[in-house]
């Protein structure tokens, strides 16, 4: 995985229950740095959260940003995870990054819209 890759889904929910169910649902070991909801009027709502988390696995400390919003209609989740790698030259994050973002597909797996 290249570290700018980022994952997205569309759900059937609005961004600020999007938002708790995901605080509700993250592991432990995930560390919320970061929370801001939005209200634009007219029911169009944008989100973010920042987690941080330890993987004594890689012995990489990781982030995952996690924006939502109902700008285009339907509530879209986009993961975009960052610092799964302790190298300097070689960015590789071991998974890390991908098993972060996986966490909130889980989470919200009852509601993705495909």
């Amino acid at each position: 995985m290249s570290m700018n890759e980022a994952y997205q889904l569309d759900v059937r929910l609005q961004p600020n229950e999007t938002l708790a169910l995901i605080k509700e649902g993250m592991p432990q070991e995930s560390e919320l740095l970061y929370e801001e909801l939005n209200d634009l009027g007219e029911g169009k709502m944008i989100g973010t959260l920042v987690y941080e988390r330890y993987y004594f696995r890689s012995g990489n400390q990781a982030a995952l940003v996690i924006l939502v919003d109902n700008l285009k209609g339907r509530s879209n989740v986009r993961l975009i995870p960052a610092g799964g790698s302790n190298g300097l030259i070689l960015k590789l994050d071991w998974g890390a990054g991908k098993s972060f973002a996986s966490s909130v597909e889980r989470i919200l797996s009852d509601y993705i819209v495909e």
